[in-house]
């Protein structure tokens, strides 16, 4: 790290544009790109790469360039490609004047192929994909030459042409770099760079019968489009060798740089799109944007916030070091942006029948309440108070323990935004010894009283029992059991959570919220963070609040209760 512009807000990532902008290298232009396969939707992980590539072009007055690796055509949906512009789009970043495609450079890659076969650097190999990993070695013995090594120039130029004409079955013939096979780097041991597909491409048909590899057109995609610095995982720090041996190759090629980091692994989840699809697939969620799934449109239905992801992808940072992100700190993120932002409202989830005495039927009064307790330029909503309430079942003990600060027999407790009651009977079931509904008196001038003017238990929430919205409530706890599913044992799928979701139907909710907007957020106060879901819900017909962050940090006792 250069000293002058050594700081502790610069990650390593930016020291180096950083010092080449201030070198005047690459004549102080800074170009990255982001470049997804188009085989599933992107997850969490991406998000941290998404904020990397375009937020350093922001930062420093460069380019980001989004690229689909589209080289894989059998994997490959116009679907994934729409719904990863929309993650890109919604996380608040923007691409130059068109979307890139790799399959842009079909043409100038199949040049650039004939070019190594004449430079003696290239040549088309009949081995089967079985014989080529014999051939291969191994990480402790060198590999052996394949016996189609040694094909002159004329016939490898004839055999690769007539691969683009279509001539051969699939399998049957690739074409490989010519480089070492005694490296020690099993990526430079004569690697593929072109395959015969016989399946249709979603942007070029069937006009192309071969494609390239990815460690072939991803570093001759950044050159052709002029690209600074290539930011890429560490999974791909073995194909660095490759990558600037085949710009060597082509040279007078543009000279991007690659630069590698850690990607992101975060507890109770999968980075992995093929075990995702998988889960997809065999529907175990209900699809790619489940909220429990792991991707940016299933934390986008949770009610996740664009600012929260690109909080949380600045908390943890640019490293080379691996290691497992906790829950909490992605939750935590959420949970600080909807702190301020989140109107209030209230909710009651496990409700409680309670029948204030003192008030005659048909009581209604309308009481105010702030839509947010520090920002009055929020505004206020009104509650309806009724003489049927009712309250959340774990906010009442007949036999109360130690320290239980809410209602109980014979005591008093302060309703949230309304009076003080007292609980003055218990209705129960003759025969279960079922609780039925309590019955309470209340204060008359207790209202808008400061909770400290008068010593109760505690504040509990409720809702009007006659006068209230209902919606279903969607709870989420992890996918998984396990904080490293993958390295738990067994299947990763043995791991599943059965209770990762709970369906809570018909709940009573505060009678503003029958005209809430889809896709809005509220805090329902002392329950946490909810999200109403416009994909299932119909406005004025079915709402169906998701749970997108409980009010505290709930990671230390789900791994209590694991480890239990």
């Amino acid at each position: 790290m250069t000293q002058d512009l050594a700081s502790h807000d610069l990650d390593f990532i930016r020291t180096i544009i950083a010092n080449d902008q201030k070198s005047g290298k690459h004549g102080g232009r800074l170009a990255t790109r982001f470049p997804p396969e188009p085989n599933g939707f992107l997850h969490i992980g991406h998000a941290k790469s998404i904020c990397l590539n375009f937020g350093v072009a922001q930062e420093y007055g460069g380019t980001c360039n989004l690229r689909f690796d589209d080289t894989n055509p059998e994997k490959e949906s116009q679907v994934y490609i729409d719904a990863i512009q929309t993650d890109v789009r919604w996380l608040g970043f923007q691409w130059q004047d068109r979307v890139l495609y790799t399959s842009d450079y079909f043409e100038q890659l199949y040049q650039y192929a004939l070019v190594l076969i004449q430079k003696g650097l290239a040549y088309v190999c009949d081995l089967n994909a079985e014989q080529m990993r014999q051939y291969r070695g191994t990480l402790t013995q060198p590999g052996q030459d394949s016996p189609f090594r040694y094909r002159d120039c004329a016939e490898n130029m004839n055999l690769f042409q007539r691969m683009r004409a279509g001539e051969f079955a699939e399998g049957s013939r690739v074409l490989r770099a010519k480089i070492d096979m005694s490296s020690p780097n099993m990526n430079m041991r004569d690697p593929t760079l072109y395959r015969i597909r016989q399946v249709a491409h979603h942007q070029t048909g069937r006009s192309w019968p071969i494609y390239p590899t990815y460690d072939f057109s991803h570093p001759l995609s950044d050159a052709l489009e002029g690209i600074t610095h290539s930011l890429c995982t560490l999974e791909f720090e073995d194909h660095r060798p490759l990558y600037d041996w085949l710009i060597h190759a082509l040279s007078p090629l543009a000279q991007p740089r690659q630069i590698e980091f850690s990607r992101l692994e975060l507890e109770y989840t999968l980075m992995s799109k093929r075990k995702l699809n998988q889960l997809v697939s065999s529907g175990v969620v209900s699809g790619w944007d489940d909220p429990r799934m792991p991707t940016i449109a299933g934390l986008r239905r949770r009610g996740y916030t664009p600012e929260s992801i690109r909080e949380f992808c600045a908390r943890i940072g640019i490293t080379k070091s691996l290691g497992m992100v906790e829950m909490a700190l992605l939750e935590g993120s959420l949970r600080d942006h909807l702190e301020s932002t989140a109107p209030r409202a209230l909710a009651v989830l496990q409700p409680l029948r309670v029948v204030i005495d003192t008030l005659p039927e048909g009581y209604l009064e309308e009481i105010s309440a702030p839509l947010h307790p520090q920002n009055p330029q929020m505004g206020s909503r009104m509650l309806p108070f009724t003489r049927e309430l009712y309250i959340e079942q774990e906010d009442f003990c007949e036999n109360p323990p130690k320290q239980f600060k809410r209602l109980v027999p014979g005591e008093e407790v302060r309703l949230r935004h309304g009076y003080v009651i007292r609980c003055e009977q218990v209705i129960k079931d003759p025969q279960s010894g079922a609780i039925l509904e309590l019955r309470c008196s209340h204060d008359p001038s207790t209202l808008g009283m400061n909770p400290q003017g008068r010593k109760v238990k505690g504040v509990i929430h409720w809702v009007s029992a006659t006068q209230h919205a209902t919606a279903d409530i969607h709870l989420y706890e992890p996918l998984f059991t396990q904080a490293n599913p993958e390295a738990a044992g067994g299947e990763f799928t043995d791991h599943l959570n059965p209770q990762s979701l709970t369906i809570l139907p018909n709940c009573p909710v505060e009678f503003s919220l029958a005209q809430a907007t889809l896709g809005s957020r509220y805090q329902f106060e002392r329950l946490g963070y909810f999200y109403l879901d416009p994909v299932v819900s119909r406005a004025g017909e079915r709402f169906i609040f998701n749970r997108s962050v409980s009010l505290r940090d709930t990671w230390a006792k789900i791994e209590n209760r694991q480890r239990a």
